[in-house]
């Protein structure tokens, strides 16, 4: 069974930093994409990055270009977000998903199969 397990939400002050993890299980990293997704309030779901899990070809969102890094730990089957220089337009609940169809560099939700429940990150000023 396909699992995705979201941690490292929290509070953090306008400027600060946060490192989110997705620990996936029930496959190994191979040729497929993990993605970070974010829903704030009343909004729609937006892609933010999404990482080859292969060779690590990475991309991001322009809202998050340069404050953001993604990348993966293949030992641990888990992936990264390094969030840096947070913005309150950050806040959100931020999820990880998983297309196990391959690397095809999208961040549309409609191409992930497997979700986790998501990690609350507030960004206050």
């Amino acid at each position: 069974e396909v699992q995705l397990v979201e941690s490292g939400g929290g509070l953090v002050q306008v400027g600060g930093s946060l490192r989110l993890s997705c620990a996936a299980s029930g496959f190994t990293f191979g040729d497929h994409s993990i993605g970070w997704f974010r829903q704030a309030p009343g909004k729609e779901r937006e892609g933010v990055s999404s990482i080859s899990t292969s060779d690590g070809m990475t991309v991001y969102a322009n809202s998050v270009m340069d404050r953001f890094t993604i990348s993966r730990d293949v030992a641990k089957n888990t992936v990264y977000l390094q969030m840096n220089s947070l913005k309150p337009e950050d806040t959100a609940i931020y999820y990880c998903a998983a297309d196990l169809a391959g690397w095809g560099g999208s961040l549309r939700s409609a191409h992930y199969d497997y979700w986790g429940q998501g990690t609350q990150v507030t960004v206050s000023s």
